[in-house]
């Protein structure tokens, strides 16, 4: 029986409604995105264009400081002020006082403790925006201001580093009582990977290279700030439109702190203005439902830019120590390596991005004995969590640096060192994991390799727009030298290590206004990445039909999981693909029975008919179909990963892997240390292309993201606080910063994977900004050894 299509009574203006898509777009097409027109034309509406017409507006009162104790909150001035309807603190969560992504330990607003500068202390509703946040101000909270813990090594009481960095431990008399940031202390996780003979350091005739690197804390930088709209319903429950990531955890930690069922707390996807990690944690969700709830009224909550900044996780900052041994014709033989990721104040994924970061610690080479301890800790720095490339970013800028100083060493050409190291199909990784797919790494650099370069600057005057420096005439080419460099990286596909990973598909056929429409519904949240394109496309693929409805996304059908770690093409891809195969074999069923012929086997749909491959067309859909409205909805799951050893890191992590490589040219002013980033080329293998457009675009994008964490984007923490907390001085890449690129995708089809398809978005951001940083080393001859590269690293000032 055909599930109805509920809709909800008193939905807001900007609600997220159907969206058509009628073509030939099917698999392996570059099929035109339903929500494409609507966006450039600035029609279409986010998740800060939600309106009702009495609706509340929500602010937040945040902690100015890192790290203290709550001694009061006084509310009554707010409370007092006109047009305010409500001021909430935790005394008024009904339910669980705490949430996290994997460990419940954030409170829903501070209890007795702020950890992070911006830790939300307060809500007030009120008629108007200005009149929330005005009010926010005239809360009265007294402090007891506490020395804030804010290097990772630190916190974990790591004596050698402090002896090392002659830092003296911090032990004042606050920081002792409270150096334990949480009850449990403060590591998040420690990962051990151990693999082959631990003495093969100490072999002979080694040649060995070492180093420590630091990874700035990079922000996702999404254009549209977190936004939501809380309507409370007559059931006593509430109605949540909201810019996320995953609706179903959302919707599993608003109902433990708001203490309702889950079908009392419902989520619709709003429209998302990018995201990249950044919404995977809950931000306004709660607050708006409580305010809603307690004032009987919707609210409405938008973040300004500022305090977006404050309310979302960013990047793992991380130092790293390595050190490699190989044998003198290049072979690797070790990797020891030890890595400290800074989480944060609360864990969000922490733990999960730790577990990457030592799994793929070494890159896509084969070395047979390895030693990695990886940590998370908790500091009083602003939470951190996933970020596109989610722990491989981190290691990756180390150990493509570590392989470009270990050819010096060599004299050996470090494409060349690559490729003589690289693991293929039927390699084992450090984690024992049987390598089962193709994986292309040689090819990808070779292929690099034998692109051609841009031109040589020539004699006589320059462009000033192809110079570092720009039009602001800081140099005519004296001073600038060009480098190249290049760096390959991979990437986990999915959830990992034993999760439950699963996505669920609703697909519906009927005939509408004569015609035979689909209509696909999934919680798969679209950020931008163009999900609804690929499920349209699937759907069209199986189902033989052009017009497709992509139902909004929403927690009445079941969990699709989260849009992050490039899965989602994958596993909710693969349960369209499977619920469309189902749908498919019913059409055929009742196809068989109105035209008699039941023994046929080899029938197909196929341009809005059934077709057999003996007798032609059999009966159009429309036919078919009649007034009969098919559905099925499928819950599917890739094959399962399994927890690794906690004591070796051995097993079988991850599902899939993907490769991406690039080559950077740049040019560098080295009096005044700025770059010129002249090209950058891309080699990916993506199994199979469902939407090359999309693959291209995910391509350059992440590309961007790499290229700005390694030259310019970084937020800037000192003592706890956040000092550049705008597009101000937070910096990312402009049209004008991002070079021309020359890209080939390869398809080596995963025979695991639903039409053979890897997962793209995560790999150009892995291996553009550790390409970037090698062309910068070989421009200037300097070992820089963190990220960002800044002016001052190169001209030493």
């Amino acid at each position: 029986m055909a599930t109805p299509i509920k809709t909800t009574p008193r939905t807001p203006t900007g609600a997220p409604v159907p969206l058509t898509g009628s073509g030939t777009g099917g698999v392996g097409e570059d099929a035109q995105r339903p929500d494409g027109t609507a966006k450039v034309r600035g029609e279409f509406a986010y998740g800060s264009d939600l309106w009702t017409d009495d609706m509340l507006w929500g602010a937040t009162l945040r902690s100015p400081h890192p790290y203290a104790r709550i001694r009061h909150v006084g509310i009554g001035e707010a409370l007092a002020t006109p047009g305010v309807r409500a001021v909430l603190t935790h005394h008024d969560v009904p339910g669980e006082k705490l949430y996290g992504l994997e460990l419940a330990d954030q409170p829903v607003l501070a209890i007795d403790v702020v950890r992070y500068q911006g830790e939300p202390v307060a809500l007030v509703a009120a008629d108007h925006p200005e009149i929330a946040r005005q009010a926010a101000k005239k809360i009265r909270v007294d402090y007891q201001v506490w020395e804030p813990v804010t290097d990772a090594r630190a916190a974990l009481g790591d004596p050698t580093w402090n002896q090392v960095h002659d830092k003296p431990a911090e032990t004042t008399e606050l920081s002792r009582e409270a150096a334990n940031l949480h009850p449990n202390g403060n590591l998040v996780r420690h990962f051990t990977l151990r693999r082959g003979d631990p003495a093969a350091a100490a072999a002979d005739d080694l040649v060995v290279v070492t180093g420590d690197y630091e990874v700035g804390m990079q922000d996702q930088a999404f254009l549209g700030p977190e936004s939501g709209l809380a309507v409370p319903a007559e059931d006593g429950g509430v109605d949540l439109y909201v810019a996320t990531q995953w609706l179903h955890v959302d919707q599993k930690q608003i109902c433990a702190a708001l203490d309702l069922p889950p079908e009392l707390v419902r989520l619709t996807l709003a429209g998302v203005g990018g995201a990249f990690g950044g919404r995977e944690d809950l931000s306004m969700h709660v607050h708006a439902c409580l305010l809603a709830l307690h004032t009987g009224r919707p609210v409405k909550m938008v973040y300004n830019r500022e305090e977006s900044f404050f309310g979302h996780v960013h990047r793992h900052p991380a130092h790293l120590h390595y050190e490699h041994g190989a044998s003198r014709d290049g072979t690797l033989v070790y990797v020891t390596a030890s890595m400290w990721f800074d989480g944060g104040a609360y864990a969000s994924s922490t733990p999960a991005v730790v577990g990457n970061g030592g799994t793929m610690g070494v890159g896509p080479y084969v070395v047979p004995n390895v030693t990695i301890d990886a940590y998370g800790a908790y500091t009083n720095n602003p939470p951190c969590g996933a970020m596109r490339g989610f722990g491989s970013v981190q290691v990756a800028f180390a150990h493509e640096a570590q392989m470009d100083s270990l050819a010096a060493e060599l004299g050996m050409d470090p494409v060349d060192l690559r490729c003589h190291n690289a693991m293929e199909q039927g390699s084992a990784n450090i984690t024992g994991q049987l390598i089962d797919s193709p994986a292309p790494v040689a090819e990808l650099l070779r292929r690099l390799q034998a692109m051609p370069l841009p031109a040589a600057p020539g004699e006589g005057p320059r462009d000033l727009r192809d110079l570092p420096g720009g039009v602001s005439n800081t140099t005519h080419g004296e001073g600038v030298v060009r480098g190249v460099g290049y760096a390959v990286a991979y990437k986990n596909v999915g959830f990992s290590e034993g999760y439950d990973d699963y996505s669920t598909a609703r697909v519906r056929l009927a005939v509408i206004g004569g015609v035979p429409t689909a209509t696909v519904h999934t919680a798969a949240a679209e950020v931008g990445q163009g999900l609804i394109t690929v499920e349209q496309q699937i759907v069209r693929t199986e189902l033989g039909i052009d017009r497709v409805v992509v139902h909004p996304q929403d927690t009445e059908v079941g969990s699709a999981g989260s849009t992050s770690a490039s899965r989602q093409t994958y596993v909710t891809g693969g349960a369209v693909k499977a619920a469309s195969e189902a749908v498919r074999g019913r059409v055929l069923a009742l196809a068989r029975q109105r035209v008699g012929h039941a023994g046929l086997a080899d029938l197909r749909l196929a341009g809005g008919a059934v077709v057999s491959g003996s007798h032609g067309v059999l009966i159009s859909l429309v036919d078919a179909l009649g007034d009969e409205v098919v559905e099925e909805t499928v819950e599917w799951r890739h094959r399962p990963t399994r927890a690794v050893d906690p004591e070796t890191g051995q097993g079988f992590a991850h599902v899939q892997y993907a490769f991406a490589a690039h080559r950077a040219v740049v040019d560098v002013d080295t009096e005044l240390g700025l770059v010129k980033v002249v090209e950058l080329a891309c080699t990916q293998d993506v199994g199979k292309a469902i939407n090359m457009q999309a693959v291209l675009g995910q391509i350059q994008g992440g590309t961007a993201q790499g290229l700005g964490l390694a030259v310019m984007e970084e937020i800037l923490i000192t003592g706890g606080r956040i000092r550049n907390p705008s597009f101000t001085d937070y910096l990312i890449p402009t049209i004008l910063d991002m070079p021309p690129m020359r890209i080939e995708v390869l398809e080596y089809a995963d025979p695991h994977a639903p039409y053979g398809l890897r997962g793209v978005g995560e790999p150009p951001t892995i291996s553009s900004g550790p390409a970037v940083v090698a062309a910068i080393r070989a421009a200037t001859g300097l070992p820089l050894a963190r990220v960002p590269v800044r002016p001052e690293h190169i001209t030493g000032t």
